[in-house]
């Protein structure tokens, strides 16, 4: 395990990152032997101080839980990190590239809840049961440490390459469709670029809420009433440059939109 001043000295560089618009050497190169625990550590120390220079925590996200987003990084299994309210953009809002490294897109559902999940023992009933409703979500993934090469240990200290999220479409209740089959269409500049069927996110997107839920409790931390929760990409991520429009379609949910300058 590193100790408290090394992961101190990872979260500032994060943080300097995030502020400059940078990129920080790969961790792995530079801490050998850093574990998943250590990547964690460093998250929650970051988190920590990002609450105390006043932003405001309204979700997480779960990165890594469907095949096709394994495959596209080399990672086999999920994380997860944090959102703030800053991070929050509404359907069809001008997002600023320079703001992010490394801007990629997915496609996902998020979850708002009603009610808090507390694992250890937390099921896919429970999930259902404490979802207010399902909206489609638009996941920007950002890099604040280098890509090349890295593993989920440099993915987790990075917050899980949370960027910032859209969100749009038509909210709906978790019980008034079968959230395996809704399925979305990517575009990028009117060009269809990808599309997928949330059932690839662990066979049901509340699973990834389970896996999150029960995965928070081995660090002593829970999911709070009010809180929105993004549960895994169903498409490889799509990089996007200055200029581009993204629009995905998810049929009866609606669809969401955002322009990059």
């Amino acid at each position: 395990m590193l100790d408290a001043q090394t992961i101190a000295q990872i979260a500032d560089e994060i943080a300097e990152a995030e502020r400059t618009h940078t990129q920080i050497p790969r961790l792995t190169s530079r801490f050998e032997g850093m574990t998943v625990e250590d990547a964690y550590a460093v998250q929650n120390e970051w988190r920590r101080r990002q609450i105390a220079a006043g932003r405001r925590q309204v979700g997480r996200k779960i990165g890594l839980t469907s095949k096709v987003m394994q495959q596209a990084t080399g990672i086999t299994e999920p994380d997860y990190g944090v959102i703030f309210s800053d991070m929050v953009f509404e359907n069809g809002a001008v997002i600023e590239h320079a703001r992010f490294s490394g801007v990629r897109i997915e496609v996902e559902l998020a979850f708002a809840l009603k009610e808090p999940l507390a694992g250890p023992n937390v099921t896919v009933f429970d999930v259902m049961r404490a979802t207010e409703y399902v909206i489609p979500a638009l996941e920007i993934l950002d890099s604040r440490v280098e890509m090349d090469g890295r593993s989920i240990v440099d993915t987790i200290s990075d917050n899980a390459a949370m960027g910032a999220m859209v969100t749009g479409g038509n909210p709906t209740d978790p019980h008034d469709v079968d959230l395996r089959w809704v399925s979305a269409l990517l575009y990028r500049n009117e060009t269809i670029e990808d599309s997928g069927v949330a059932a690839a996110v662990l066979n049901h997107p509340a699973m990834g809420v389970v896996w999150l839920a029960n995965k928070l409790a081995e660090h002593g931390d829970s999911l709070e009433a009010g809180e929105i929760i993004l549960a895994g990409s169903f498409t490889k991520p799509m990089w996007v440059e200055p200029g581009d429009t993204v629009l995905a379609d998810y049929g009866q949910m609606g669809t969401i939109a955002c322009r990059f300058n």
